[in-house]
């Protein structure tokens, strides 16, 4: 079979070739996971992009293929979900414009620029993307792509062959180029994840049958039990984000100013003439609010002071408990109530009907999510939406949800500032700091401030043996979890979460109180128990506990 183009309708093929090959093995995806606890989610993440991108896909542009591509850009950029989500909706982003002007077909060349785009795009957006990630793998494969094409192939599926050939080897050379996953004997899982795509859209194209591959670590020369993790102090304590909005803004000369003259990490600079989006990690916040104040007016200002942080390098995906077939639709409940007019409103996001009592009693909207079932940019908007404010603040309450919130932010009118949230507990302890009269800016100054006040634990369980920094996990161990990292195993629940509070009390000069929230597995029995014991040991503190419901955790624990 030889083909020199591809069209519309060969596309919409490769995409739900893709999206089917995702389905098959969106599990394994998940697996590839530093950590060996229950809440990957790479896989059904990526999983669920695709799915709206191919769902957004109108039969009434079959024949152009520009419109065809942004058509499913867009619904990618609306269903994006964590952070392997919105990459995929970047990479996608810059395909759809290089051919947004074609037709009927997409040669070998064309087809090959728009992949370029796509890392172009990807890599621009980010001031200093990592390598050994999603974006090394796809600008590999592009590589490949383009040096068969140079060589004169002029053959689309010997194209995508080339592509795949280049990415596998990129993919398995990526524990060299981040310790965490060599450490952990795993491979990038968005980098596998984007070769399942092209995999998928190869093996629909080529009238191939989609299987699954459950050995994603072969080839990669790692033991898979020696398994450790790298955790690092912050050395940027500022996280600062804002919006500058205005006409003919310079968004090149505004990302390379911050490059060039501020020290820090984490740059992201992305929008448009009217709209820029700026990202940064610094320690001096100050200089990157006075240098965007004169490019235009500034807005959803939110200043994070980060007082520990586990390195962006390990990736928080493993094995995803999901009910839904492989090939059915998988959803997440987007339930919200709306809230009475207001100056400032809060929306929330938890999994478990304690929580959300909470954090409604307190004034918030909740939308269910979380762990292994992050919402989507498309369902954050609908909750903004829904509620009745003039402002609106976003507690994510999840690292992976974080990207997906700020790229609702970007689709909306609506003024939103996000608090960035990355557990359950700092958006309780923010809460308690919520004035539905002050603006939104003023709540999440104060929220920023509650929540570097709080350590956040939790207690869960391994899905799998493995090896982390000297502990030799069995499956089904209890898992203690303090601000992102494993601190202790076990094999009683209580003793390893008193093993887990000494730490998190132990980090305080003069801590005052212990919040516990019990999970769907714990009884009131229980959590009644463990009370008294730790009410008993911790005589000098206040102990609560209260039923939380969240499934996956038994516990989720806050010292403040």
């Amino acid at each position: 079979m030889v083909s020199k183009a591809m069209n519309a309708a060969q596309l919409t093929v490769f995409m739900q070739g893709a999206l089917e090959h995702l389905a098959a093995n969106r599990e394994a995806l998940n697996a590839l996971n530093v950590f060996p606890v229950p809440d990957g989610d790479t896989g059904i993440n990526m999983y669920l992009t695709i799915s709206s991108a191919v769902k957004n896909i109108s039969v009434d542009n079959a024949g152009h293929i520009g419109k065809t591509c942004g058509d499913f850009s867009m619904g990618a950029l609306m269903g994006a979900r964590g952070n392997s989500g919105v990459i995929l909706s970047q990479i996608f982003r810059g395909f759809a414009q290089s051919l947004a002007k074609n037709h009927k077909e997409v040669t070998t060349r064309q087809f090959v620029n728009a992949l370029q785009k796509g890392v172009d795009l990807s890599y621009k957006s980010v001031m200093k993307p990592v390598e050994g990630t999603i974006l090394t793998v796809f600008k590999d494969l592009t590589a490949g792509a383009k040096a068969y094409v140079d060589g004169g192939g002029e053959d689309m599926f010997e194209m995508l062959k080339a592509a795949l050939t280049s990415g596998e080897k990129s993919l398995a050379n990526t524990p060299n180029l981040l310790p965490a996953l060599k450490q952990a004997g795993v491979v990038d899982a968005g980098g596998k994840g984007i070769l399942i795509i092209i995999e998928g859209g190869y093996l629909a194209v080529t009238g191939q049958t989609v299987v699954a591959d459950a050995d994603f670590t072969k080839n990669t020369g790692i033991d898979s039990k020696t398994m450790t993790v790298v955790s690092d102090d912050i050395e940027f304590g500022f996280c600062t984000e804002l919006i500058i909005r205005g006409k003919h803004l310079p968004v090149d000369l505004i990302r390379n100013y911050y490059d060039k003259n501020i020290k820090g990490d984490c740059l992201l600079v992305v929008g448009t003439d009217e709209l820029v989006k700026v990202h940064f990690h610094s320690n001096e916040p100050w200089k990157i609010l006075q240098y965007a104040a004169k490019q235009g007016l500034i807005c959803d200002i939110k200043i994070d002071n980060m007082r520990f942080q586990h390195s962006q390098q390990v990736l928080k995906n493993n094995q995803a408990e999901t009910s839904a077939e492989p090939d059915q639709e998988v959803s997440v409940e987007t339930e919200v109530k709306t809230a009475p007019q207001q100056n400032c409103g809060v929306l929330a996001v938890c999994s478990g009907d304690g929580l959300a009592t909470v954090f409604e009693k307190m004034g918030a909207v909740v939308l269910s999510g979380g762990q292994t079932m992050n919402p989507s940019a498309e369902e954050l908007l609908k909750a903004i939406d829904k509620i009745n404010a003039q402002e609106i603040i976003v507690l994510p309450n999840n690292s992976n949800i974080i990207l997906a919130a700020e790229q609702a932010a970007k689709l909306t009118k609506q003024k939103i500032v996000i608090v960035p949230s990355k557990f359950v507990t700092q958006g309780i302890s923010a809460m308690l700091t919520f004035d539905a009269e002050a603006s939104a800016i003023t709540n999440a100054a104060a929220m920023n401030e509650a929540i570097a006040e709080v350590k956040s634990g939790e207690l869960t369980y391994a899905v799998r043996e493995s090896n982390f920094n000297s502990f030799d996990i069995e499956a089904g161990d209890v898992l203690a979890v303090y601000e992102g990292g494993i601190v202790g195993i076990g094999k009683d629940i209580y003793s390893t979460l008193e093993h887990l509070l000494d730490k998190m009390v132990a980090d305080f000069d003069e801590p005052n109180i212990i919040t516990l929230f019990y999970g769907e597995d714990i009884s009131q029995e229980q959590a009644d128990e463990y009370k008294e014991k730790l009410i008993e040991k911790y005589s000098d503190l206040d102990v609560e506990i209260y039923d939380g419901g969240q499934p996956l955790y038994y516990f989720l624990v806050s010292v403040e």
